[in-house]
């Protein structure tokens, strides 16, 4: 997947993309000036298949939006994160997702990673959350949760393919 930012990102968003395609083995570019259609023919060059792009608010992420490589919207979600300065210790390449929200079950194949009822480490954990739809946490190759979370205030969209 290719992550991108929307125009003039904040630094706190560029970090958030950044430790987003480490932990899921994707590609972060800075966007700067380039148009939707544009973004999708530089993810084709670098052999991706989707599209995310992370909007702001005050300069903070708030939403992320999935596009097929066809600029077909997939999924959107409103978000905030919690980031924090840790080494991830994830190996992308045996990253599977465990999810407890059926409505975000289309993220295993977005991010086009195995969905699994349960796993103690190397994971996406798509938990049900008291004040939110949903809590995306990351669990190391050590079996730690890590700081770096991604909490869903709302699902806004989930495509019906």
């Amino acid at each position: 997947m290719l992550i991108s930012t929307s125009r003039k990102p904040s630094q706190k968003t560029r970090k958030f993309c950044k430790v987003l395609a480490r932990t899921t083995d994707s590609t972060s570019v800075n966007r700067g000036k380039m148009n939707m259609r544009e973004l999708l023919l530089k993810a084709l060059e670098v052999d991706e298949y989707n599209v995310a792009v992370v909007n702001e608010i005050k300069g903070n992420p708030s939403r992320i939006s999935f596009y097929s490589n066809k600029g077909e919207l997939l999924l959107t979600l409103l978000i905030g994160v919690t980031l924090e300065n840790e080494k991830t210790n994830i190996a992308p390449s045996q990253l599977k997702i465990v999810s407890e929200v059926e409505e975000l079950n289309v993220l295993s194949e977005i991010l086009d990673f195995d969905l699994v009822d349960s796993a103690e480490e190397n994971c996406i954990l798509i938990a049900k959350s008291d004040d939110s739809p949903a809590r995306i946490q990351f669990i190391n190759k050590f079996g730690d949760k890590l700081k770096f979370q991604v909490n869903v205030k709302k699902i806004i969209g989930v495509s019906n393919d």
